[in-house]
């Protein structure tokens, strides 16, 4: 089998890649800023038959509030797709005491159609925020359920701790997702950016 190889001299002089090399992009389809928004929404379609959510800065306007998502099917009348979720985090705080690993069974889903959290207790001092990725695998099938994965990185609002959070789940319904929704527990998202790709 023959190589294929780019011909420029560097990554970053590379303007298109030889025949037979897929460039996996992904594709920038919507970018949302939050100002005191109640919630920031997105539309799905079969474009794609992966999603992936990057949330940037995401700063909520009541201290210790939980970033959340749900899902809907019917073009966002409802946000109710019925979800089961594992969730961990490992954490360590700003005093350098206090790191661990640990389950959060607070946060899991077990066939619910509560909003999933995604950032948790998420402080709103000045400098406080969550950032992460969201990724939902082929929402638009008609025959099996809605995979998703994520983790995120926050400030708690409560104790100075620094969080990894890590999601997966899945929504359990044949039916096409048509829309996301991203919300704070109380308040509003205060600030921040979500951007949606496609996965080429």
């Amino acid at each position: 089998m023959a190589l294929k190889f780019a011909v420029n001299n560097s990554l970053s002089a590379i303007t298109s890649l030889p025949s037979g090399i897929s460039g996996g992009a992904l594709n920038l389809i919507s970018t949302q800023t939050a100002s005191a928004s109640a919630s920031l929404e997105f539309s799905l379609d079969d474009s794609y038959d992966s999603y992936i959510f990057k949330f940037i800065n995401i700063h909520p306007s009541s201290d210790g509030s939980m970033f959340r998502f749900n899902l809907s099917t019917d073009g966002g009348s409802n946000y109710n797709v019925t979800k089961t979720s594992t969730a961990f985090l490992a954490r360590h705080s700003e005093s350098g005491t206090g790191g661990d690993l640990q389950y959060k069974t607070g946060e899991d889903l077990a066939q619910s159609t509560s909003d999933q959290i995604i950032g948790i207790e998420v402080g709103a001092d000045a400098d406080q925020n969550v950032n992460g990725t969201l990724q939902l695998f082929n929402p638009s099938s008609t025959t099996f359920v809605k995979h998703f994965i994520m983790s995120s990185n926050g400030n708690d609002a409560y104790s100075d701790f620094n969080y990894n959070f890590y999601v997966a789940g899945y929504g359990n319904t044949t039916s096409p997702i048509t829309n996301i929704k991203f919300v704070m527990s109380s308040g509003n998202i205060d600030d921040g950016i979500i951007k949606m790709y496609g996965v080429v």
